[in-house]
């Protein structure tokens, strides 16, 4: 009798260790939401992150701006291999332009370098619409945009000029909040890519005043909100690494590609790099295991068959 049971027994506690060591290691890989406050780089952030989770391996999503405030999307541990498929638009932001000048950073942190007359208000509603939709937009000249090798901003910050080619960008919306004597608030809807910053220079321009962004804070990227994230100031050393600060699940960031399930023998073949047969719709699958872990993010073939692209380490 005793020889039936301890089997089971041993089970048990080799089931029991497996969960708790699945867990362990879930929490140590994953998404942070972050809100930045002003005054902080996003490399201040996953500096902080770094100590938190006590690992090098983190990584951000879209940059913000030093004066900027709001949601950062941070990625400790293996799910920094998934960055570049992480569901990061429509990027929402909470916006305030103000009148009666430019700066050269097009910011309020910088210097004034142009002053015109108060717009009239009635050329607004024209003035955004010109703002909307595919657009070409010159980024500023205060940017991480690279001119000959080098950061623009800092040709800029020796007092060089820095010319930047115009590019391409999408504004899905503009929702005017507020209108005062010399001042907007809004909250502008666009994909990656935009600076707000820039559409507060043009939209100055484009009601014959001159403007710069006084004020910003990112509310959301992709799925993320910054009502979901935490504050920088609980990334306190190991508060990751112990669990005071929890991580969140990279699938919540990848809602947008197809989650297929796979089971055991197809995990093996995924990880030694080989392709499995591809039964559901999609050009791109993030594949899963019985635990919801991800495994891997993989591409559809010609042939119809899943080829991982990335594979992330077991969690078991």
């Amino acid at each position: 009798m005793l020889n039936t049971m301890r089997p089971t027994l041993i089970l048990k506690a080799e089931v029991s260790a497996l969960e708790n060591t699945r867990a362990v290691r879930r929490s140590s890989s994953g998404l942070l939401l972050v809100d930045k406050p002003a005054g902080v780089s996003s490399h201040d952030v996953v500096a902080r992150a770094r100590r938190a989770a006590n690992t090098k391996g983190v990584g951000h999503a879209g940059t913000l701006d030093p004066f900027a405030t709001g949601l950062l999307v941070v990625a400790v541990g293996p799910a920094t291999r998934l960055l570049p498929y992480l569901d990061s638009e429509p990027k929402v932001y909470q916006a305030t332009f103000r009148f009666g000048f430019e700066t050269d950073t097009e910011d309020s942190t910088g210097s004034e370098i142009g002053t015109a007359p108060l717009p009239d208000w009635t050329t607004l509603p024209s003035a955004i619409a010109k703002l909307t939709g595919s657009i070409s937009q010159i980024p500023p000249a205060y940017s991480a945009k690279h001119v000959d090798g080098e950061r623009a901003y800092k040709k800029a910050r020796r007092g060089e000029e820095v010319s930047l080619a115009p590019v391409i960008i999408t504004v899905h919306g503009w929702e005017v909040r507020a209108q005062h004597d010399d001042a907007l608030d809004v909250v502008i809807t666009c994909a990656g890519g935009t600076y707000v910053r820039s559409l507060a220079r043009d939209l100055g321009r484009l009601m014959n005043s001159a403007a710069h962004c006084h004020s910003l804070r990112r509310v959301q990227s992709g799925k993320g909100s910054v009502a979901m994230a935490v504050s920088f100031a609980s990334l306190e050393r190991d508060a990751i690494s112990d669990g005071t600060v929890e991580l969140t699940s990279p699938l919540s960031a990848l809602q947008e590609m197809t989650r297929v399930a796979i089971n055991s023998d197809d995990e093996v073949h995924i990880r030694h790099g080989r392709s499995i047969a591809a039964a559901h719709d999609g050009s791109r699958a993030v594949l899963v295991d019985q635990f919801e872990n991800i495994v891997s993010i993989a591409n559809r073939t010609d042939d119809n068959r899943w080829q991982p692209r990335v594979v992330l380490p077991s969690s078991s």
